[in-house]
């Protein structure tokens, strides 16, 4: 019985050591998947995908099959414009005059895609699009000394300085499909010129 005992223990801190060997390099190995694996999946979030349409600052329209950027609108009903922007040296402001679409909405999301801000034409004034995105110390600057040019537009403040907007209009019926796509093609995501900007 003693031997049996003796022979049982070197075996056991065998198989523990085994364990823990086993353990370290797998943990290794899913470390080392990862690592290789994270370029291409934060190649795949929107925020991303949309810099790949082209420059910032700049209204981009979204078919109905995804392009090389893997964007597409999901449904045939609705029209899709995004556009990603960067307040980092000014605010950007987005309009869009409504000439008769019958509903459209706007999404301001963070560079996470966190949705920070939203609005559609019940909820704006006159039915059509005048908002500035900032920062906090933007937008105290701005609100000092408003700008006759956006005094009537809807300040929006974001605390990340890099984000993405994404600009839907409703096409219900075929009669309406020129209307929604001529509010989106004429939508606008520019940084805002004002002539104290360099105090941002």
């Amino acid at each position: 019985m003693l031997r049996s005992g003796l022979g049982f223990r070197p075996r056991f801190a065998l198989q523990v050591i085994f364990a823990i060997v086993t353990g370290l390099v797998g943990a290794a190995l899913l470390h080392l998947i990862i690592v290789l694996l994270l370029p291409e999946f934060s190649e795949r979030d929107a925020y991303t995908r949309i810099l790949a349409k082209g420059e910032i600052h700049r209204f981009y329209r979204l078919g109905e099959k995804a392009d090389r950027t893997g964007l597409a609108k999901d449904d045939p009903f609705v029209e899709v414009a995004v556009c990603a922007f960067d307040v980092a040296d000014g605010p950007v402001r987005l309009t869009a005059a409504n000439s008769g679409v019958p509903f459209w909405s706007l999404a301001i999301y963070d560079q996470s895609s966190n949705e920070v801000f939203s609005i559609n034409d019940r909820t704006s004034a006159g039915g059509g699009l005048d908002l500035v995105i900032a920062t906090p110390v933007q937008l105290t600057t701005l609100r000092k000394s408003l700008p006759q040019a956006i005094s009537q537009s809807i300040l929006v403040e974001t605390r990340q300085a890099d984000g993405y907007a994404v600009l839907r209009s409703l096409a219900p019926q075929k009669s309406f499909a020129d209307i929604a796509s001529q509010f989106l093609d004429k939508a606008t995501c520019t940084p805002f010129e004002w002539r104290t900007r360099s105090r941002f």
